[in-house]
């Protein structure tokens, strides 16, 4: 018999669950992040950082959506926002939500998709 517990194989590689990685926290302290929010660095990481952070610090060089980079990483969206909003507490990066486009942007997109959903 091995020394390995049950639950755990080689292929699995080791099980840390996600709500440990945000030490059971379930909201940052900020506003919740939408998911089409746009994440960019401002900042110089500092070296102490965790490995998850400087994930997300590395996949944020170009602004990309908290959707997109919860993909990227390969962790839960909500997982992600907490560490966005340490992120953004320590100044290391910038959100920038979608409405912050104005309306104006949206009523006219909705009006081409249905123009569009029309000529089908």
């Amino acid at each position: 018999m091995s020394d390995s517990p049950q639950w755990f194989d080689e292929e699995a590689g080791p099980i840390v669950r996600p709500y440990a990685l945000i030490r059971g926290r379930t909201h940052s302290s900020g506003d919740t992040f939408d998911l089409v929010a746009t994440v960019r660095v401002i900042g110089d990481p500092p070296d102490e950082l965790g490995p998850e952070l400087q994930l997300i610090l590395r996949a944020a060089r170009n602004p990309i959506s908290v959707a997109d980079l919860a993909v990227e990483i390969d962790l839960p969206v909500g997982v992600v926002r907490v560490m966005l909003g340490d992120l953004r507490d320590n100044g290391l990066i910038s959100v920038t939500s979608p409405s912050a486009g104005g309306a104006r942007s949206n009523e006219r997109i909705l009006k081409e998709v249905i123009n569009g959903l029309r000529a089908l």
